[in-house]
């Protein structure tokens, strides 16, 4: 019997067109890392005893760990939805904006609102499925929004939306 997980919410099908081939590329060079260590758990496998052979251990640990990313990687590029048109108001959030808010302290913030497979925290690229981006989504360029954070709800002035 398996450990109980609590169930999670799916996140959100869509990906930039960039996010979706930097995926893509992801797969490709995981195929060709595959077969190098193929080779390695081969050659470490002969070599005789595999119960005490490290490089064999390392390598099939190795192996496993590309396999599950490859596993991943093909079930979500069959499921994720690319979003390539612009929206008809951009002066509204929506996926693939950069909004740029504003505190009332005066500090400015930039966040691009795009899949979850594509976060990246240092380049204020958020998730779609964040409470962040669903507070942004749907409103207008000078509304201010109550964005939530673990230290307690912020007031931010969307001051700018742009789409690349």
């Amino acid at each position: 019997m398996g450990r109980w997980r609590p169930p999670v919410r799916p996140s959100s099908p869509y990906i930039t067109a960039e996010g979706h081939r930097r995926l893509q590329d992801e797969l490709k060079t995981l195929w060709v890392e595959r077969r190098e260590v193929v080779a390695a758990v081969t050659a470490a496998a002969a070599e005789g005893d595999r119960s005490e052979n490290a490089e064999y251990i390392y390598r099939k640990k190795q192996l496993r760990g590309i396999d599950g990313r490859i596993r991943y990687l093909q079930k979500r590029l069959d499921v994720v939805e690319v979003v390539r048109q612009r929206p008809a108001d951009p002066e509204r959030v929506f996926f693939g904006a950069r909004v740029r808010l504003a505190e009332a302290s005066g500090q400015e913030v930039q966040y691009r609102i795009v899949g979850a497979d594509e976060t990246d925290a240092q380049q204020g690229w958020i998730s779609i499925d964040s409470p962040v981006a669903r507070a942004l989504l749907g409103r207008r360029l000078d509304e201010e929004v109550d964005v939530p954070t673990p230290s307690g709800p912020r007031r931010l002035l969307i001051v700018d939306i742009a789409y690349a």
